[in-house]
């Protein structure tokens, strides 16, 4: 069975100049003629075109398809093979670079307006736009969440490097506490909290106590926050939370103040 040039054009959906182009360069030569000089197309010819346009669609140029398809020691097996690993790895590609444009438009989200490679500098391994659609969802209809958005959008590369020193400076003194077996509701704990607590108030949003509760039961509730806190010392998480509720009662009253 053979095929006209407009039904090879019309299942391949390619134009019928193309299917003449392809013929005058002998990149695709019709098995057949008619007495009257019109392509027909045979099965073998339409696995070439698809061969070819697989090809195309690859980014090869024409004469190198040509070469691939006229090598005699090619059977079509192989061609197939090769391009199941071509596009698979053109998947992987695209699947990378489409996570990428996630995460810069959560980071545009968040208003962390870096390039990359300053948020590689500044974060390191921790990307904070991770967390940007959990945040836009539990909090966007916020005040909160409003006003964190705009002082973020604000912030340069320096500040953000500030941000960040501040924390881990606060971090370095947690887990010396920790470690030290200081209790979660020690006067040094709590001072660290409070200083958790006021830092966020001063760099994104109020912070509150009750605001500032609520985070702490986050911190261990969602695994994400778990995960990314106890990446500096395993149990930091879980710590800092006893630490905040037990600063958050001390100044509700309900605690006797520290001797």
């Amino acid at each position: 069975m053979s095929y006209s040039v407009g039904q090879v054009a019309g299942f391949a959906r390619v134009t019928v100049r193309l299917l003449h182009h392809y013929d005058e360069i002998g990149l695709l030569v019709p098995g057949e003629r008619t007495r009257a000089g019109h392509r027909r197309y045979g099965d073998a010819d339409l696995d070439r075109l698809q061969w070819i346009l697989f090809y195309r669609e690859l980014g090869f140029p024409l004469e190198e398809i040509a070469a691939l398809l006229d090598d005699p020691a090619a059977d079509p097996q192989e061609h197939l093979r090769r391009q199941h690993a071509l596009l698979t790895e053109r998947i992987e590609r695209l699947r990378a670079m489409a996570t990428a444009v996630e995460q810069a438009m959560e980071a545009r989200k968040m208003g962390i307006n870096l390039t990359p490679e300053e948020r590689f500098e500044v974060f390191g391994d921790f990307d904070p736009a991770e967390h940007a659609a959990e945040a836009e969802q539990r909090w966007s209809d916020t005040e909160a969440y409003r006003v964190s958005r705009r002082r973020a959008a604000g912030y340069r590369k320096e500040d953000w490097e500030r941000i960040k020193a501040e924390g881990d400076e606060l971090n370095a003194r947690l887990v010396a506490l920790l470690e030290s077996g200081a209790a979660p509701d020690s006067a040094e704990a709590m001072a660290a909290a409070e200083e958790h607590r006021l830092g966020i108030t001063r760099n994104f949003y109020e912070c509150g106590h009750d605001m500032h509760t609520r985070l702490g039961e986050m911190y261990v509730a969602d695994e994400r926050f778990t995960r990314t806190i106890d990446a500096v010392r395993p149990g930091l998480a879980a710590y800092l939370r006893a630490a905040i509720l037990a600063n958050a009662e001390r100044h509700s009253g309900r605690a006797n103040p520290p001797e």
